[in-house]
């Protein structure tokens, strides 16, 4: 009787509305459950207030406090971004928005003669808006975030000016690249006739294997300092063990990270025989701004000291220098031996054919739901189809529950992935140095140790930290 009603119900609601209140219902779900998801994680900080007894040798009650607030504060922060996040989608679907931003876009073209047939201009300008007003939107949480969140727990290293310089420049940057390669792309739709999607795909395909060859040579150097690693003990081995591998290295670069955050990476970029290595300064002992800015005042002022006598000075005790951040040189070589065990493994190439896989199905549907009007009809368009509206709805909205399945398949994928180039890097007995490596790694970026089940296994795409050091066997073993 109950299914027989809302067959009653549904069958009376036009088909467009159901897709709309459709897609309403599935971004509220998600949403929900990925707040409950951060709950319960957040549950795990406020009731791990000591540390675990198999944590009692790596890890102080201190550091484990300081996690455990900067933690929390994210994601009391993550919770209300997102709930803003997830309103503001709703209120721009229900009360019209699309439609209307592209009405809008469709005057300014007007005002310069463009008419509706032009299509591709009308898109540009709508997207150049739409991004527009993300940014715009966006902006006080991202200023939040950085200024109060990252900056409480000691994290931030920009000033205000150099932040909004920065989303400027970015904005700019983006605009360059997302205009061009969008209006080829809808180009591409329009003229590809049965086959497009074929064509579309391959031509996606090289827009990201160019911006992956380009982007650290480039785009990057545009916000951030790279400098060659100067010729040194730590390059040498560098090279060294890249050869013993034939990893086809042909430049080791290090990023001036620091002036943005306190926050570590290391990666590596580029195809066939062309291969770089960045290293960020925060990752490095000898790099980072943190441990210069951590000398004691007799090291800073011993210029000062010129009148001391020879006697005087032979009695001094050396100054043993504390690190406060970073990795000395064997353990940034096994932060590497795991990074180029992903390269040596193949993870690379599997996640852009996995990912290439996805974009060709994801064209190929959009190619036979692109003429269903109901879909256009279910946003407000109902005389027109742009293309650019359709690539959005499709691929945003109606694609969004296979895009949820995926993005929990890839994740299981990449915490395998973080495994197998653990075990890498402990093949090349570099496990003793990974092991205090990734303990750093840890206390300095406030990484908790302790997580949820559920939420680890739904959004962890590297394994926590316990699990990593039981796989490499302890800091003992080679």
């Amino acid at each position: 009787m109950v299914l027989l009603l809302l067959s009653t119900v549904t069958e009376s609601i036009p088909v467009e509305s159901q897709i709309f209140y459709a897609v309403l219902l599935f971004s509220w779900t998600v949403y929900l459950w990925e707040a409950y998801l951060a709950h319960r994680q957040r549950m795990v900080y406020k009731r791990t207030r000591h540390v675990p007894a198999e944590l009692g040798a790596i890890m102080d009650t201190e550091t484990l406090e300081k996690s455990r607030l900067y933690q929390l504060d994210k994601s009391n922060f993550s919770f209300w971004s997102g709930l803003y996040s997830e309103t503001e989608g709703t209120l721009i679907l229900l009360l019209g928005g699309i439609p209307f931003l592209w009405r809008v876009s469709g005057a300014i073209t007007a005002k310069v003669g463009l008419g509706s047939e032009y299509e591709i201009s009308q898109s540009l300008v709508f997207l150049m808006l739409a991004t527009l007003f993300s940014a715009l939107t966006g902006l006080p949480w991202s200023i939040y975030n950085t200024f109060v969140i990252e900056e409480k727990h000691g994290f931030n290293q920009q000033t205000l000016g150099f932040f909004l310089k920065d989303a400027v420049k970015k904005f700019v940057v983006t605009q360059c690249i997302l205009l061009p390669v969008t209006a080829l792309l809808l180009y591409i739709i329009k003229i590809g006739g049965d086959y497009f999607f074929i064509y579309a795909w391959l031509f996606t395909l090289v827009v990201s294997l160019v911006l992956v060859t380009i982007y650290a040579d480039y785009i990057a150097p545009l916000f951030d300092k790279f400098t060659p690693l100067p010729e040194g003990e730590l390059k040498t081995e560098i090279e060294r063990m890249a050869q013993s591998i034939s990893f086809p290295l042909t430049k080791v670069y290090v990023v001036e990270g620091s002036k943005r955050s306190s926050h570590s990476n290391a990666y590596f970029y580029g195809f066939f025989k062309n291969k770089r290595i960045v290293l960020f300064d925060t990752l490095l002992e000898d790099y980072s701004p943190l441990n210069r800015s951590g000398e004691s005042e007799a090291e800073r002022g011993e210029d000062n000291g010129a009148a001391a006598t020879a006697e005087s000075e032979s009695e001094m005790k050396p100054k043993t220098k504390v690190k406060k951040q970073g990795c000395n040189n064997p353990e940034v070589l096994a932060v590497l031996g795991h990074e180029l065990g992903h390269w040596k493994l193949g993870h690379t190439v599997k996640n852009i054919v996995i990912g290439q896989m996805n974009s060709f199905l994801c064209f190929f549907l959009f190619a036979v739901l692109i003429g269903r009007k109901e879909l256009f009809m279910a946003f407000g368009f109902y005389e027109s189809q742009p293309t650019l509206i359709g690539l959005m709805i499709i691929f945003q909205f109606i694609f969004s529950p296979y895009n949820e399945l995926l993005s929990f398949c890839l994740t299981v994928l990449s915490r395998r992935f973080e495994f197998q180039a653990d075990a890498f890097a402990r093949a090349m007995g570099r496990a003793s140095e990974l092991y205090s490596a990734l303990i750093k790694l840890n206390k300095d970026n406030l990484g908790f140790p302790v997580a949820d089940w559920l939420f680890s296994m739904w959004h962890y795409s590297h394994p926590p930290l316990l699990e990593r050091l039981r796989a490499l066997g302890g800091p003992k073993q080679d």
